[in-house]
C-alpha cells in the first residue's frame, strides 16, 4: 500500500512525496483513510511509528475546505508538553506548504503577544499544551465554538502530568458534533474512561500491543557496581564506532547538568535540555542536536515522549528510569521509521525493582551484557580490592607461625592501690581546664534523618535531590571541623 491508496489529495500527495516518503507506515494506513471518513478515532501505537502524521495529513486536506475566523480556531490538537507541540507545528509546515492553512502555537516559555496576534486573525489549526490554553480561555481571548475537529494526543501523557481535568474542561467548551481522535501508546482505566466520555463510537486502532517496546531497538542492560562507576562505562560505550549521536536520558535535572560539564571537558559535542530552561534556549538546543553541531544530548524526561529527530543511533539511560512507562518512551528517541536503533541501561544493584517493572510491562527479558562487557570501571575495582586483599590473605593458622617473635616488653611499674592513687591526685594542683570545644550551633547544624537515606523520592521532588555526591569544594563547616 502506498500513499496515494489512502484518499489524500494530489497537492499533499506530492509534499509526501517530496519530503522523501512513499509507503505509510501501520497507523498511518489504518488511521488516515478513516479520520477522511471523518470518524472518530482511538489510536493506540507505540512511539516512533509515524502517529503524528497518521492526523497531520488527513487533517490538511479537511481543513483545506472553509475559512477560519477571528479567535474561533477550526480545529485543536492539545499536546502535553512544549517539545510535542512544537513538533506538531514543524509537520504542518513541513506537509501543508502547497495548502494556505493558518496556525498558532499556544505554548508557556515564550511571548504570549505574538499568538493573541495569530488568534486575532483566525486560525484554521491551534496547536496548544493544555496549561496556557486554559490560561487564555480563561481571559476571554479564545472561543471554542467553532472548533470542529479535536486531537488529544500522547493520553497517557497528560494522564501522568495531571492534566486530565483540563482536558475534560476543554471537551465540554467544544461543539459536541465534532470529530475527536485521541492517540496513546497505552490505554490506562482513566484514559479508557475519557474516551468513552467524549468520543462517540470512536474506530479503534492498535498497531502494537500496549506498552510494548519497538523491535527496531536491541536493548541491554549494563550493570555497574555504583554511581561513581557510571562516567567511565559511559565513556567506553561512547566510543563505540556505532554510535554516530546520541540522547542520554537522566532522572534528575542536576545530573543532566554535571554529566554535560564532563562530557564537554573530555571534549565530547555535547549539549543539554531540562524543565529548568527557557522554551528558546530548549529549541536551540535541539535545533543544535538535529543538525548535528552536536552529537550528544543530556536529557531529563522532559525530552522523552514525542521527539522526533531522525538518525539517533543510540539512547542511554544513564539513570534507569522510575517509571516503566517511561523507559518505553525513552528508548522510542531511536530506530524510529523503521530504522534499527541501540538502547543501553545502566543499572546498580538498587534498580533491581525497576528493572523488573519494566520487564513486567513490556512482556520481554532485556538482554544482559556478558561478564566481560560489564567489567567493573576503575572506581569499581576500589570497592572490590578489600575482597582480593582477604582473597590473598593467609590463614589464620599459617600467619601465627609466620609471625615474629616478640620483643620482650619492659617491666610495668608497680600497682597503686586505689587509696594511695586517691592521695597522689589529691595532692596534685588541679589542672587547667580543657578549651570549650567548637561546635556549631544545634540549629545550624546539618540534619540527617536515618529514615529517609535509602528512600526513593518523590516524583515531583525528584530534580532538586543530590546526585552522585559531593564533587565541589570543602564546605566551610567541613573545613572548621578538621581545623579543630
Amino acid at each position: 500500500m502506498s500513499f496515494a491508496d489512502l484518499g489524500l489529495s494530489d497537492e499533499l500527495l506530492k509534499t509526501v512525496t517530496d519530503a522523501g516518503y512513499t509507503d505509510p507506515t501501520p497507523i498511518q494506513a489504518s488511521a488516515i483513510p478513516s479520520v477522511l471518513m471523518m470518524r472518530d478515532i482511538i489510536g493506540i501505537a507505540q512511539t516512533g511509528t509515524g502517529k503524528t502524521a497518521s492526523f497531520v495529513l488527513p487533517m490538511i486536506d479537511i481543513l483545506a475546505q472553509g475559512r477560519s475566523r477571528a479567535r474561533m480556531p477550526r480545529s485543536l490538537i492539545l499536546e502535553p508538553t512544549r517539545e510535542l507541540a512544537a513538533q506538531v507545528a514543524e509537520n504542518f509546515e513541513k506537509y501543508g506548504k502547497n495548502h494556505k492553512l493558518s496556525m498558532a502555537l499556544l505554548i508557556g516559555g515564550v511571548s504570549m503577544g505574538d499568538q493573541l496576534a495569530a488568534l486575532e486573525k483566525g486560525v484554521d489549526v491551534l496547536i496548544a499544551t493544555p496549561g496556557r490554553l486554559m490560561d487564555l480561555f480563561g481571559r476571554g481571548k479564545i472561543l471554542l465554538t467553532g472548533c470542529s475537529m479535536l486531537v488529544i494526543d500522547e493520553a497517557d501523557r497528560m494522564l501522568d502530568m495531571g492534566f486530565i481535568p483540563d482536558i475534560e474542561e476543554i471537551c465540554t467548551k467544544l461543539p459536541k458534533s465534532r470529530q475527536t481522535l485521541l492517540f496513546s501508546a497505552t490505554m490506562p482505566p482513566p484514559i479508557k474512561k475519557l474516551a468513552d466520555k467524549f468520543l462517540d463510537n470512536p474506530k479503534m486502532i492498535e498497531v502494537s500491543r500496549p506498552a510494548s517496546t519497538n523491535l527496531n531497538i536491541k536493548q541491554y542492560l549494563v550493570a555497574v557496581p555504583s554511581q561513581a562507576a557510571k562516567r567511565e562505562r559511559l565513556r567506553r560505550l561512547l566510543d563505540q564506532e556505532e554510535v554516530t549521536n546520541a540522547i542520554i536520558f537522566c532522572n534528575r535535572k542536576t545530573t543532566v547538568r554535571e554529566l554535560n560539564k564532563v562530557l564537554r571537558q573530555a571534549g565530547r559535542k555535547s549539549g543539554e535540555i531540562h524543565g529548568d530552561m527557557e522554551q528558546p534556549q530548549r529549541l536551540a538546543e535541539l535545533e543544535l542536536f538535529k543538525t548535528g553541531a552536536v552529537n550528544v544530548l543530556v536529557a531529563s524526561d522532559v525530552a522523552a515522549r514525542g521527539l522526533d529527530i531522525k538518525g539517533v543511533s543510540t539512547v542511554f539511560n544513564y539513570d534507569a528510569p522510575w517509571h516503566p512507562d517511561d523507559y518505553v518512551h525513552r528508548i522510542g528517541r531511536t530506530g524510529r521509521a523503521g530504522a534499527t536503533g541501540t538502547a543501553y541501561t545502566f543499572v546498580t544493584p538498587d534498580d533491581t525493582e525497576n528493572v523488573q517493572n519494566i520487564e513486567k510491562l513490556t512482556g520481554q527479558t532485556i538482554e544482559r551484557l556478558g561478564a566481560d562487557d560489564a567489567a567493573a570501571e576503575p572506581a569499581a575495582e576500589t570497592s572490590e580490592a578489600p575482597r582480593a586483599r582477604r582473597d590473598r590473605a593467609p590463614r589464620r593458622d599459617d600467619a601465627r607461625e609466620a609471625r615474629p617473635a616478640r620483643e620482650p616488653r619492659s617491666p610495668r611499674p608497680p600497682r597503686q592501690s586505689r587509696a594511695a592513687a586517691e592521695l597522689v591526685v589529691a595532692d596534685a594542683p588541679a589542672p587547667a581546664p580543657a578549651p570549650a570545644r567548637q561546635e556549631a550551633p544545634r540549629a545550624e547544624r546539618p540534619r540527617r534523618d536515618s529514615r529517609n537515606d535509602d528512600r526513593r523520592p518523590r516524583r515531583d521532588a525528584v530534580d532538586e535531590a543530590p546526585d552522585d555526591g559531593w564533587n565541589g569544594p570543602m564546605p566551610d563547616f567541613l573545613k572548621a571541623t578538621i581545623g579543630g
